[in-house]
């Protein structure tokens, strides 16, 4: 990470620490507001006035600044903390009480501020309310290495006991407690991200600069990356059907949380960097240029989904795999590169927290808890949705992820497609986000229920019939 890199997310920490927001830093130092966010977003540069003044305002020296977010929490001044009181309340409570720091030398974790992950800080000496409170590590651990604490329970209990907790409040009532969980779904989940990425293994960048691609052309518009959304029905049969050829029973099946199993695919962990050139390197993620080749399977739809249009296009990492698996099964002629933004990449950055929502969602499913149930469906589309360029989240902005994660549930779908068709089925339609339309006896291909690798039966119809 660059000196520049380090000095945004310690800006960004300090900020978090002293619940301070851009209008206020950017009038400290002599800036307006546009600049600041230029300098944090990576637009333009911090220069060495600037840092001298941002020491300053926060009371420590500049080498002190430059060291990192780490030492500058540890250096910033006692007076320039909230206190205990004034805290905000973590959205997700742990579902047992946070161990106390035993001095003020103790570390805990802060919820992560925008621009970088949870880092460990000095704690205060006064106790901290339980909802505030995040668990503690080790003395010391944070003066070695760029660690984040170990968060008290499992995953599953935050959720369960922000649940709990709501319904309390709410006195019992079902549908009051379920409209308040669903109002603070962005934050909770974005609570729940960060306790999921304690430990974790990279420190995936939460504000890298985006690319001019991944910008939307217009305010209300969208920016240049296809995502291969699918509305395909199969013609040929849907013309034998209308000239009365043919009739046929057709299930219209429904896919089960179609972007919490999103979750699992390969995300690209820092800013992404550009290459030319024809070469695909699986332990990268992102966005790439291509030309899609032809698609020559007519019982089958593309990836690409309803694209018409010829000639290259922007895609996501799923969209390529898929079009190179599908060249390797001989659905297609192979995809040319010819030019991505990349980063290298991982599949486990959103796995703790996906399977603690499922854990979660399978338990509420068993017991009929629709409340539990719409939180947490709530709390994996809200993250999908606002994780890109969204007011409503602050904390992160990866438009890249949102589009690979999109994409991502319209490849599984794909998949589902070519799985029924392989097994024999006749596959009649697919479109939106989790449709799949078939004939046949779709059970022997796909167990029912509402679990995450089951199936849904929507309706039943006759194609070529009245319908």
């Amino acid at each position: 990470m660059s000196t520049e890199e380090t000095l945004r997310l310690t800006v960004a920490a300090l900020m978090q620490l002293t619940r301070e927001r851009q209008p206020d830093v950017a009038a400290a130092i002599g800036l307006t507001q546009p600049q600041l966010s230029r300098r944090q977003s990576g637009k333009s540069a911090w220069t060495l006035t600037d840092c001298d003044r941002l020491a300053a305002h926060w009371g420590m020296s500049t080498l002190d600044l430059l060291a990192g977010p780490t030492h500058a929490a540890g250096c910033l001044p006692t007076a320039r903390r909230p206190t205990a009181g004034a805290q905000t309340a973590v959205p997700l409570a742990p579902s047992a009480p946070a161990p106390p720091a035993p001095r003020s030398a103790a570390l805990t974790a802060t919820p992560a501020p925008a621009g970088t992950a949870a880092t460990p800080v000095p704690a205060e000496a006064a106790p901290v309310p339980a909802r505030a409170a995040m668990p503690a590590v080790a003395p010391g651990s944070a003066s070695r290495t760029h660690r984040r604490a170990v968060p008290a329970g499992p995953l599953p209990g935050l959720i369960r006991d922000r649940v709990a907790a709501v319904l309390t409040e709410a006195g019992g009532d079902a549908d009051v407690a379920q409209a308040a969980l669903i109002k603070t779904a962005i934050p909770d989940v974005m609570a729940l991200f960060a306790a999921s990425r304690v430990g974790g293994r990279y420190e995936h960048s939460e504000f890298p600069p985006t690319a001019g691609i991944l910008q939307k052309r217009r305010q209300k518009g969208s920016d240049a990356i296809w995502e291969g959304r699918p509305k395909w029905r199969a013609a040929d049969l849907y013309r034998a059907a209308r000239a009365g050829h043919i009739t046929m029973d057709v299930t219209a099946l429904d896919m089960n949380a179609a972007y919490l199993a999103a979750l699992k695919t390969w995300l690209p962990i820092g800013k992404l960097t550009h290459s030319e050139g024809d070469h695909h390197d699986p332990k990268r993620s992102g966005v790439h240029l291509v030309d899609p080749g032809e698609w020559i399977t007519p019982d089958l739809p593309s990836p690409l989904g309803s694209r018409q249009e010829p000639g290259p296009l922007w895609i996501t990492e799923p969209t390529l795999r898929a079009l190179i698996r599908c060249a390797e099964m001989d659905l297609c002629t192979p995809p040319k590169i010819m030019e991505s933004w990349t980063s290298g990449a991982s599949e486990g950055l959103l796995e703790k927290m996906r399977r603690a929502l499922v854990t979660v969602r399978d338990e509420a499913i068993a017991n009929n808890d629709e409340v539990t149930t719409e939180y947490v469906k709530s709390m994996y589309s809200k993250f999908v949705s606002t994780i890109g360029e969204s007011a409503a989240n602050r904390e992160i902005r990866r438009p890249d992820w949102m589009h690979i994660i999109r994409s991502q549930a319209f490849v599984n779908l794909w998949l589902k497609a070519h799985k029924a068709h392989e097994a024999g089925l006749t596959v009649v339609q697919m479109s939106g986000t989790d449709e799949l339309h078939v004939s046949g006896n779709w059970q022997a291909v796909f167990p029912e229920g509402r679990g995450l690798s089951q199936v849904k039966a929507k309706n039943i119809y006759t194609l070529g019939g009245n319908e």
